[in-house]
C-alpha cells in the first residue's frame, strides 16, 4: 500500500491538519462528493410528483426510489471488491461518472422508465462512491483523525436535509424539475480534482477474495430484495405475502455470504459491528415511518410542523455524530454504543406518547430529535468500529458488508413501518 503522501503519525494527530495538505484535499474532495449524493437522494422526493405528471407512469412512482436503492445494494459490493483490488482511485472515478451519467441522463428523460433507468444508474455510482468514501476515511486518515472525518462526512447530509427539499421546490418551480438533477453534474467533477492524487497514493490494498461468488451472491440479494420490497408494497394480500416471502428467502442465504462470518449471530468484533449497524438503522428507520402519522393524522398537526421533527433529526443526527469524534479516543466503543441506544430508545418512547391527546405537542419534535442524536453517537461509534476491526487488505470489503447492513436495514425498518402505518390507517384500525 503507498501512503508515501499522507504523514501516518497517528499518535497526538492535530484536529485541524484533517483540512492541511493532502489530507485537506482529500476532505474537500471527499465532503463535496457526498453533499452532491445527498443533496440529489433528497431532492428526488420534492420534485417527482412534477416529474411524473409530466412523464406518465404514475404506477411506477416507487420505482424511482427503489431502483436507486437496489442499485446502490449491488454497487457497493462491487466496489468493495474493486477498492481491495485496485485501489481507491479507479472506483472512485467509475463511481463519479456513473453518478454524472445518471444524473445527465435522468435531466434529459423522454419517459418514466429512462427516469427509472438513470435513478438505477445514479445508485450504481453512488454506491461506489459511498464505499470509496469509508475505505480512504480508514485506510488514509491515522486513527486520531477517523472520528472527526465521520463526523465531517455526517455533517454533510445536514445542508442537503434541511436547505435540498426547498431548494430543489424552488428550481423545479422556477427553472423545471429537470435543472434539479442537471444543477448537480458540476460537483463530482470538482470532487473529483481535489480526491485523485490522494487516492492514488494509497494503491492496492492486497489480494483481494475471488470476486465471482461475490458478484453472484450480490446480484441474488439485489433480486431478493427487489422481491420483497414488492411484496411489501402489495400490503397484506396473498400474493404480496408470498412474494415478500420468497424475496427474503433467497436474500437470507446471499447476505450471509456477503457479511463478515457470524454476523447474522452477532458474533464479537467485525461481525457483531455490522449487524448492529444493520439493527440500528431497522428500528429507528421503522419508527421514522410512523412519526408523520403520529403528528399529522394522530395529532391533526400541519405538514411544517412535522417537518420541524424531521429537520430536528436531520440536525442531532449530527450533533451525535460530533460527540462521538470527541468521546472517541477518551470512552470505550461499547460504552458509547450503548449510551447511543439508550438515547435513541427514549426518544423512540416520547413518539409512543406523543399520540396521547394530553402529551404536549413539542415532544414530538423533541423526541426525535433525542431519537436522532442517540442513533448519530451510535452510528458513528459503530462505523469507527468497522474500520478498525477490518482485516489488513480487506477494508473495502468490510465497509461494503457495513453499507449493506446499513441498506437492508433501512429498507426493511422503512418497508415494515409503512406496512403498520397502512394497516393503522385502514378504516376500523382506529387510527383515522
Amino acid at each position: 500500500m503507498h501512503t508515501a503522501e499522507f504523514p501516518q503519525g497517528a499518535e497526538g494527530a492535530s484536529a485541524r491538519q484533517i483540512w492541511r495538505g493532502s489530507y485537506g484535499r482529500l476532505t474537500v474532495g471527499l465532503l463535496l462528493m457526498v453533499t452532491a449524493v445527498a443533496y440529489e437522494a433528497l431532492a428526488v422526493a420534492t420534485i417527482l410528483p412534477a416529474t411524473a405528471e409530466e412523464l406518465g407512469g404514475l404506477a411506477l412512482y416507487g420505482w424511482a426510489f427503489s431502483a436507486f436503492m437496489l442499485a446502490n445494494l449491488f454497487g457497493v459490493v462491487v466496489a468493495g471488491w474493486a477498492i481491495d483490488r485496485a485501489g481507491a482511485a479507479p472506483p472512485f472515478l467509475i463511481g463519479a461518472g456513473l453518478f454524472v451519467a445518471g444524473l445527465l441522463i435522468a435531466g434529459l428523460a423522454p419517459s418514466m422508465g429512462v427516469l427509472i433507468g438513470a435513478r438505477a444508474v445514479q445508485g450504481f455510482g453512488a454506491g461506489f462512491i459511498s464505499s470509496v468514501a469509508y475505505a480512504a476515511i480508514g485506510r488514509a486518515y491515522p486513527e486520531d483523525l477517523r472520528p472527526r472525518m465521520l463526523a465531517l462526512t455526517s455533517s454533510a447530509w445536514v445542508i442537503p436535509g434541511v436547505l435540498g427539499p426547498a431548494l430543489a421546490g424552488l428550481i423545479g418551480e422556477s427553472l423545471g424539475w429537470r435543472w434539479v438533477f442537471l444543477s448537480v453534474v458540476p460537483l463530482p467533477p470538482v470532487a473529483l480534482l481535489c480526491v485523485l492524487p490522494a487516492l492514488r497514493a494509497l494503491g492496492p490494498a492486497g489480494a483481494p477474495a475471488p470476486v465471482g461468488g461475490r458478484l453472484l451472491a450480490a446480484a441474488v440479494l439485489t433480486a431478493g430484495a427487489a422481491a420483497f420490497t414488492a411484496g411489501l408494497g402489495a400490503g397484506a394480500s396473498p400474493a404480496g405475502l408470498a412474494l415478500a416471502a420468497a424475496g427474503a428467502a433467497a436474500a437470507l442465504p446471499a447476505l450471509r455470504r456477503l457479511l463478515p462470518a457470524g454476523s447474522l449471530r452477532v458474533a464479537p468484533g467485525l461481525p457483531a459491528a455490522v449487524a448492529l449497524i444493520g439493527l440500528l438503522n431497522l428500528v429507528f428507520f421503522g419508527v421514522d415511518a410512523f412519526v408523520p402519522l403520529a403528528l399529522s393524522t394522530v395529532r391533526g398537526q400541519s405538514a411544517t410542523f412535522t417537518g420541524l421533527a424531521l429537520t430536528a433529526g436531520t440536525l442531532t443526527w449530527s450533533v451525535g455524530s460530533w460527540l462521538q469524534a470527541a468521546w472517541a479516543n477518551r470512552v470505550p466503543r461499547a460504552r458509547l454504543v450503548g449510551a447511543g441506544l439508550l438515547i435513541m430508545s427514549l426518544g423512540i418512547v416520547g413518539i409512543i406518547v406523543v399520540v396521547f391527546p394530553w402529551a404536549p405537542l413539542v415532544l414530538g419534535i423533541a423526541a426525535w430529535g433525542v431519537a436522532a442524536l442517540g442513533i448519530g453517537l451510535a452510528y458513528s461509534t459503530l462505523t469507527l468500529a468497522v474500520l478498525d476491526e477490518a482485516p489488513p487488505g480487506e477494508q473495502g470489503a468490510s465497509t461494503a458488508a457495513m453499507q449493506l447492513a446499513t441498506m437492508l436495514g433501512t429498507a426493511l425498518g422503512t418497508g415494515v413501518g409503512g406496512v403498520v402505518v397502512a394497516g393503522a390507517a385502514t378504516p376500523g384500525a382506529g387510527i383515522q
